[in-house]
Parts: C-alpha cells; sequence; structure tokens
C-alpha cells in the first residue's frame, strides 16, 4: 500500500476508516482493466436498493460522468474529473447549490467517488509542456472502476427478485382465478361440500394480500392458496370418481322389465302424481317470468347500462350483465344460486338491476338478495313494487 497517494479532503471535512478503505480499493486496480461508464451507471440504477444511493445522488454521478471525456473508464486517461460547483449544476438540470454539496457528499459516502482536493481546495488540472495533464485536483472515478463487478452482481440480484417478485405475483393471480371458478360451478352443479367454507377461507386469504409487497409477504400467501386448491381438487376428484362408480353401477346393473303394463299398485300411482307435481312446481319457480318488457326495466335501472360495453339490446344482455354486476355489489355465489332456484334467471337480473340503482342506500346487497329469497319462499314476494319504485325514484311512468 501506497500511503503517499492516499488524500485527505479539505478544510473541516473529517476522514473516516471508510474513506480510507475506499481510497485503498481503488488503488488496487489491476493494470489495464477498463470498463464501459455507463454500462457501470446503468448497474448502479438497477442495483440502487443494494448499494444504497439515490436517485438523485444518481443523478450528479451521471453529470459528474458527463465531464470524463473517454467513454470507457481506464488509468490511461485519468480518472479524475474538476468541474466547478456551478458547471456540475447546470449538469444536473439546476440543482441547488446546497443540494447539489449533499448530493455530492452521500457519493463521497458511499464510496461512488473519492475527492481529490488540492492545497486551496479547488479544483482544477496541472497540465505538462505537451498539454497532456500531470496532475488534477477534483472528484476520482477510481471506485467505479474497481467496484464494476459488485455494481453487476448487484443489479443481477434485483433482477433475479424482481424476477421472483413477478413469477409470485402469476401464481397467485392463477390461483385465485381457478379456485373462485371451481368454486362457484361446484356450487352452481350442486356439488356436496364444504364450500362456503372454503369460499370464506379464499376471502381471508385473499384480503390478507398487501397492496405493495415483496417476496417474503407473497410466498406465505402463494402456499396457502395451493394448499386450498389442492382441498378443493380432492374434494372435486372424490365427486368424479363416485359420479364414475354409479354410472358404472346402472350400466352393469340388469335391466328388469314388466311385460305387464296395466299393473300399476295404488302407491305407484300416488308417487308419480307426487313426482309430476314437483317436477312441475320446479319447473313454474325456475322458469323465468317475462311479465314486464325488457324497456321498462331498462328505464328502470339505467345504471346497468354502465357495466355493458356493447349495450343491453335483450334478456340475454340483462342476465349476463347481471352476472358480472354481483361480483362488484359484493353477492356470495351461494346467495346467488339460491336466488336462482327461487326467482329464475331473469327475474333475478332484474332484482340485480334493482338492487344496483339504489346500492347507495343498501347495506349489503347480498343479504338484502337474500331476504328477497326467503319472501318468495314464503309466496310474500313481487316484482312489481320493486320496479314502480324503482321508475318513481328516476321521474319516469310506467
Amino acid at each position: 500500500m501506497e500511503i503517499n497517494k492516499i488524500t485527505t479532503p479539505f478544510g473541516r471535512r473529517p476522514i473516516s476508516f471508510a474513506l480510507l478503505a475506499s481510497q485503498i480499493e481503488a488503488q488496487e486496480i489491476p493494470r489495464g482493466k477498463t470498463a464501459d461508464k455507463w454500462r457501470i451507471y446503468r448497474r448502479l440504477c438497477e442495483g440502487k436498493a443494494i448499494i444504497g444511493i439515490s436517485d438523485r445522488s444518481l443523478a450528479v454521478l451521471n453529470a459528474l460522468l458527463t465531464f470524463y471525456p473517454e467513454t470507457d473508464l481506464s488509468q490511461e486517461h485519468g480518472l479524475v474529473v474538476f468541474p466547478s460547483n456551478a458547471q456540475l449544476a447546470l449538469r444536473a438540470h439546476g440543482m441547488a447549490d446546497t443540494t447539489l454539496r449533499r448530493h455530492l457528499a452521500a457519493l463521497v459516502d458511499c464510496g461512488l467517488i473519492i475527492r481529490r482536493d488540492s492545497p486551496n481546495g479547488k479544483r482544477y488540472a496541472r497540465r505538462g509542456r505537451g498539454g497532456g495533464i500531470d496532475e488534477a485536483f477534483g472528484f476520482s472515478l477510481a471506485p467505479l472502476l474497481a467496484r464494476a463487478e459488485e455494481f453487476e452482481q448487484a443489479a443481477e440480484q434485483v433482477q433475479a427478485e424482481s424476477r421472483a417478485l413477478r413469477l409470485t405475483r402469476q401464481r397467485i393471480t392463477l390461483y385465485r382465478r381457478d379456485i373462485q371458478k371451481l368454486i362457484e360451478a361446484a356450487q352452481q352443479e350442486g356439488i356436496c361440500g364444504h364450500w362456503d367454507v372454503l369460499w370464506k377461507r379464499f376471502r381471508s386469504i385473499v384480503e390478507a394480500i398487501p397492496r405493495r409487497a415483496v417476496i417474503a409477504d407473497l410466498e406465505p400467501i402463494a402456499a396457502k392458496l395451493a394448499a386450498l386448491r389442492q382441498d378443493i381438487d380432492k374434494q372435486l376428484e372424490s365427486h368424479m370418481n363416485a359420479s364414475d362408480i354409479s354410472g358404472n353401477e346402472s350400466q352393469n346393473g340388469r335391466q328388469q322389465s314388466n311385460s305387464d303394463t296395466e299393473i300399476l299398485f295404488e302407491s305407484d300411482k300416488s308417487l308419480g302424481k307426487d313426482l309430476k307435481k314437483k317436477t312441475a312446481d320446479n319447473c313454474q319457480a325456475t322458469e323465468p317470468s317475462r311479465t314486464y318488457p325488457l324497456d321498462l326495466i331498462l328505464r328502470a335501472c339505467p345504471e346497468i347500462t354502465d357495466y355493458a360495453p356493447d349495450g343491453i339490446n335483450n334478456w340475454r344482455d340483462l342476465m349476463i350483465t347481471a352476472t358480472q354486476v354481483k361480483e362488484y355489489l359484493g353477492i356470495s355465489p351461494s346467495a346467488y344460486r339460491d336466488a336462482l332456484q327461487a326467482h329464475g334467471q331473469e327475474n333475478v337480473a332484474v332484482i340485480i338491476a334493482c338492487i344496483l340503482q339504489r346500492a347507495r342506500h343498501i347495506g349489503s346487497a347480498g343479504g338484502y338478495l337474500r331476504r328477497l329469497t326467503q319472501k318468495a319462499r314464503e309466496g310474500e314476494f313481487s316484482m312489481r313494487p320493486m320496479i314502480m319504485a324503482a321508475l318513481k325514484a328516476n321521474g319516469t311512468t310506467a
């Protein structure tokens, strides 16, 4: 180590062992080593969180690099730049003098530049007879050349963390989409299982996702969603296996028929009547009612058209739009399924349109829909007052 090459700052600025270590490291640059100054700068910008430097300080460093005439940093061309604060502030987009001094000190403290102060603290270069620079006083860029590999590793680490964060977010997005659609499909198909419990578990996991998360926050959430998806797959698989077994038994079972078609016991007759009655009741409950014209519904509830990009031209468009709006209103799949069974799909679409029209006055859309469903089961629900109230609220007459 050559002690005479270590310099101390001018004036009352102290010297620390960290600054000494930075100067010693800059002296150990291998002979002939070069590096592109702008590549080093880009790597610094990518790995600034690891290096511990701010973007404003990097802006000052960018201005310092513009005073270095060569593209490649090398000891052969010298590594000291000596601009005045006025020139440096202009290239730093008019930065204030006090701010400029603060960020220069931050660059020195981070070991990115070294002060080479003259005896009087001024920055200048002493030229020889041939016009070349014999000695320069200002800021040495030697630490950038000495730590070029460190900056490369920091940038690669930040890129790897960013890639891992992006992939984890993608996994969580896929899990959320699959779990939600599988639970909704299972409830609509009436598959036996604790779907309400799984749905609450799913919502509790999703609501715990922070808006600004790092990889350490998202990894446990992805693991919980993966475990939930596995539980759903097991229940669906067991249902499919049970369906296959019952299907095989019905196919392999021996078909028995009675040649005497006139023989029918009284119990069989009553059973047949009950079955016909239940089938008729179910058809009547699920059959859509078009007592009110679509134009009247849209005049009573015009807000639902805002959620249809192509407009609502028929009942099918209204039902599709209502299915999307129920997610916005926070109606659970179970409440929606019960409403479909009690009212029918078209009537549910009308009810959702009315709920959306009065959403600001309804605390819980899902609870409101459940109350209407219960009234329909008890035979106390009528669509007419709801539509007339919506028409009156909009100042429209039927």
